[in-house]
């Protein structure tokens, strides 16, 4: 009779479990969290299959209603607005879970290594004043906890909080700078999602198909060396930090990373482009896409810095993306440059001009092409308005070469917010190249007063 008994009593406490079941959803909703504005915003979860849920929201008067499939996996899209003030969200089945204190803004994926991870408790120029001054509960921080995993997740480890000396000083000091910058000007809230990792490769950024159906990025991903401070593995870190979100609504990305991917550094245009292509693809939306370039530096290898940023320029050929200089606020002793305010105020531009028209120059100067005239060169830049010589600097830093690609310095002069190069010494010119080194800084800046791109071209 005790094992009837048992397997009765066994039963009976199932039974309970199997008709209820809680109503559960990912971390990345919680309270004090910050949803897009003016957009449909899915909202996700699990529960039993079958059971009804109801989602209210506080700046709608529609009920949205959904129910679970097979495997208790649902989601509703829900339209947003621009109402202002706290909001809340209620999702009722057999249980319910209201979320509280929740914003409508602009919300952004924050993304790369150890120059977009660093915090101002890690230590940063006029981190002291900025740590001090950093309440302010129209910005919020999601920051995605470190994880690795070999097959993609469906939720990440987490949680919202309002921006406060004790939250800002342990979040991405470049992030919070932009979103300082973005919500002062918009007059908007701001919700930052932090998933980044300090000395990681791209290659783990992605998912692993993207490397495994592609000759050329799989042969790229093997010359990645082993390291004690991350993983390299293709897809390790998108499976378990990206994937995880890309059902929820972003405004777009941004993404500070290049200097661990110096030892395969003639393949990153490729890896780069890849991983913006990969991510939209995955994120279903041709999401905008910012990033910074890498800033001048010691690397050990000759050129494999300079061949990053200038990988970096060529991305740009992708729609919807745009990039951040850095090499006048960097430091060639300190792959960590400590000015990041600066550059989270170049992102904050880029993306106020871009998306919202606003009147701000913060695009750099970029080489569109050299052409050959007579015993000149003439280099066109976009974004080339008032051009001029950063009167500090005394070096030359355009080089041209023939076809067996010996360079020798250029005499230049600015002239119509355009260079003309000239080396009588040099009859037939083929290749031209501007700050063509690891620690080399830009001295040519536009009216905005933004560096121009190191770069290296075939002369047309």
């Amino acid at each position: 009779m005790k094992p009837k008994f048992s397997n009765l009593l066994f039963a009976v406490i199932l039974i309970p479990g199997f008709i209820y079941s809680n109503v559960s959803l990912p971390a990345i909703f919680g309270d004090n969290m910050v949803l897009q504005r003016n957009a449909e915003v899915n909202i996700w979860g699990w529960a039993k299959p079958g059971e009804e849920i109801q989602i209210s929201v506080s700046w709608s008067q529609e009920n949205f209603k959904v129910k679970p499939d097979s495997n208790g996996n649902w989601q509703a899209l829900i339209p947003t607005n621009e109402e202002r003030g706290s909001q809340t969200i209620s999702i009722k089945g057999y249980t319910e879970v209201i979320l509280k204190n929740v914003l409508l803004g602009e919300v952004w994926l924050i993304s790369g290594q150890s120059n977009m991870e660093w915090t101002a408790g890690a230590g940063i120029e006029g981190g002291e004043e900025a740590i001090k001054n950093s309440e302010n509960r129209n910005i919020r921080f999601f920051t995605v906890n470190h994880r690795t995993t070999e097959f993609p997740q469906n939720d990440l480890r987490g949680e919202w909080s309002e921006s406060s000396p004790e939250t800002m000083i342990n979040f991405s000091a470049v992030a919070y700078f932009f979103a300082q910058k973005l919500s002062k000007e918009l007059d908007v809230p701001v919700g930052l999602v932090n998933a980044t990792w300090g000395g990681t490769p791209a290659e783990p950024w992605m998912p692993s198909s993207t490397i495994k159906n592609d000759r050329t990025l799989t042969k790229a991903a093997e010359l990645l060396p082993k390291t004690e401070w991350g993983p390299s593995k293709p897809g390790l870190i998108y499976n378990a930090m990206i994937h995880p979100l890309k059902n929820f609504k972003f405004s777009g990305i941004l993404w500070y990373q290049g200097e661990s991917n110096t030892p395969n550094a003639d393949y990153y245009e490729e890896i780069f482009s890849a991983l913006i292509q990969s991510w939209r693809v995955e994120f279903q939306e041709e999401l905008p896409f910012y990033f910074a370039q890498i800033a001048p530096y010691y690397y050990e290898t000759e050129f494999t810095g300079v061949k990053i940023r200038d990988a970096q320029r060529r991305t740009l050929k992708l729609p919807k993306t745009g990039m951040v200089m850095t090499s006048d606020i960097g430091n060639i002793n300190d792959i960590h440059p400590k000015n990041k305010k600066d550059v989270g105020v170049r992102f904050a531009n880029l993306v106020l001009a871009e998306q919202f028209i606003k009147d701000i120059k913060a695009k750099a100067p970029l080489i569109q092409k050299a052409i050959l005239e007579n015993d000149k060169i003439i280099l066109i830049f976009s974004n080339s308005e008032g051009l001029y010589l950063d009167k500090n600097s005394k070096t030359r830093q355009f080089e041209i070469a023939g076809s067996n690609k010996e360079f020798e310095p250029a005499k230049f002069e600015i002239k119509d917010d355009r260079i003309i190069l000239s080396n009588r010494k040099l009859e037939n010119p083929v290749y031209v190249r501007y700050s063509w080194g690891n620690t080399s800084i830009s001295n040519i800046f536009n009216g905005a007063k933004l560096p121009a791109s190191s770069f290296y071209i075939k002369i047309e």
